[in-house]
């Protein structure tokens, strides 16, 4: 009588196998084992041994035309369109866009919604407040708010009233719920995806930062620089940034920029087309693009990277809101390029302020004519750093060993003569022969050793004989003509 147990269950008083396994290892002669998998197949998601699934497809095709699960085409490009470079290069770019976002954590819902109230009431970089928040804590500074109670020291009674009259209007959860139908989280300090360096601010750090997109703003952050300019750029301007951008995202840097016009939104555009990770910081809300030119653009670094802002949804931009948005870019990045900046723009403000706080400023020369090329040149004046290309940025800004390569001119074979070959060489007249005692007058030498030093420079392409005199060959007053000292 058979044993009616669990699965896998043994008959009592023995080990003998179940009904229909077969007497080695305990398979069954249909093909199954005692686990009740198929033979071949491993203990996790059903696949084979052999690295095939149960449905018959190798490891990494996925159920839809055979597409790996890497997510590259069968034209070897990636399922955005990205064009798949070196194995190196796209190890690299893919373990950025793998950063996935921290999932929030659900016990610090009350200190999110009280920073995001004290977002919508004070105004990015405002110290008193920040100060403030750091001393008594959010809680106690929202019911500040409310009650009329206590209130940060310094500020004037029309300055409080002020934010009063804000914080009455102020609703938290309907701008959070907004935010999370718009597919928007809201960060704040002590939260997993908070970038720490944003502290290196001070009192001026954001109360939080709203964040559209998918990948972790703490983890990008890690490895970025930003690139900004002037929005009013010439083409050599937009050249350049969308240059650097789409280098350093070759090199696996992540492109910080503003959005704007100009050299900000060529930045953009660059790193997008290199298949690279970019974030923009905006001075206003991130579900509102501004300006709306680039709607198309920044909608497309929200779907490939990230936009992040200070300002709650449906908040619009202000002069002060963009000098303010701009420390948040220098305090994100490792450091800052200028590319193009007049005496006044707004472009500087970034590079000081990153200055300040100890990070890397540097700068694209221009033209000494050119007034969008004056600021730039004004802060290589100073503490910058002069920068042509991505490789010597990511040398200033990188780890150990990211070096740039060593530029130098060409080497010419006559670069590599003997010092004493050179010198009669070079008492070889361009035109007409000469004759040896001729050469070794020229070259303060002896006449023996000029002849010698002629039928050296003779086995080496560089001069020939004529009768009894020597004159250069074709090639060398070929270079000779065209400017070079040398063949």
């Amino acid at each position: 009588m058979k044993h009616e147990g669990a699965p896998g269950e043994s008959a009592p008083g023995g080990d003998a196998p179940r009904e229909g396994a077969s007497g080695e290892g305990g398979r069954r002669e249909d093909g199954r084992r005692v686990d009740g998998r198929r033979e071949g197949a491993s203990g996790e998601g059903g696949r084979r041994e052999d690295g095939r699934r149960v449905d018959g497809r190798r490891e990494g095709a996925s159920g839809e035309d055979g597409r790996p699960e890497d997510g590259r085409r069968e034209d070897g490009r990636w399922e955005d369109g990205r064009p798949a470079g070196t194995r190196r290069e796209d190890r690299r770019r893919e373990d950025v866009h793998r950063a996935g976002a921290h999932r929030q954590d659900p016990d610090r819902a009350d200190e999110r919604r009280h920073r995001a109230f004290l977002a919508r009431v004070a105004e990015p970089g405002d110290e008193a407040c920040g100060r403030w928040i750091r001393e008594v804590g959010a809680e106690r500074a929202v019911r500040g708010l409310l009650d009329g109670g206590e209130r940060p020291r310094g500020v004037t009674d029309r300055r409080w009233a002020g934010l009063r009259a804000r914080a009455e209007r102020a609703d938290p959860e309907r701008d959070l719920a907004a935010a999370r139908a718009a597919g928007i989280r809201f960060v704040c300090p002590g939260d997993s995806e908070w970038p720490a360096q944003l502290d290196d601010l001070g009192d001026g750090r954001p109360t939080g930062l709203w964040v559209r997109g998918g990948p972790s703003l703490r983890m990008w952050a890690l490895r970025s620089v930003a690139l900004v300019g002037a929005r009013a750029c010439t083409e050599y301007g937009a050249h350049m940034a969308a240059t650097l951008g789409a280098g350093l995202a070759e090199r696996g840097w992540v492109v910080v920029s503003g959005g704007a016009y100009g050299v900000d939104g060529a930045a953009h555009r660059g790193t997008l087309a290199a298949g690279g990770a970019t974030v923009a910081v905006l001075a206003c809300g991130v579900d509102r693009p501004y300006p709306r030119g680039h709607t198309e653009l920044i909608t497309r670094i929200a779907e490939q990277g990230l936009v992040v802002g200070e300002l709650p949804p449906g908040e619009h931009p202000t002069p002060s809101r963009f000098i303010l948005r701009n420390r948040v870019i220098a305090a994100l990045t490792r450091g800052t390029v200028v590319v193009e900046a007049a005496y006044r723009s707004g472009a500087l403000v970034t590079a000081r302020a990153a200055q300040r706080l100890g990070r890397f400023a540097m700068g694209v020369p221009g033209p000494v004519t050119s007034g969008l090329s004056a600021g730039v040149h004004e802060l290589l004046r100073g503490e910058a750093v002069l920068v042509s290309d991505a490789a010597e940025v990511a040398e200033l800004v990188g780890d150990m060993g990211e070096l740039a390569p060593d530029r130098r001119g060409p080497v010419l074979p006559r670069d590599l003569l003997d010092p004493g070959a050179g010198r009669v060489l070079a008492a070889v007249p361009a035109r007409g022969p000469a004759r040896a005692e001729e050469v070794a007058r020229g070259a303060g030498t002896t006449t023996d050793d000029a002849v010698g030093r002629l039928y050296e420079l003779r086995s080496l392409g560089f001069v020939e004989r004529h009768g009894d005199g020597w004159k250069l060959t074709r090639q060398v007053m070929i270079s000779v003509r065209d400017g070079h000292h040398g063949c």
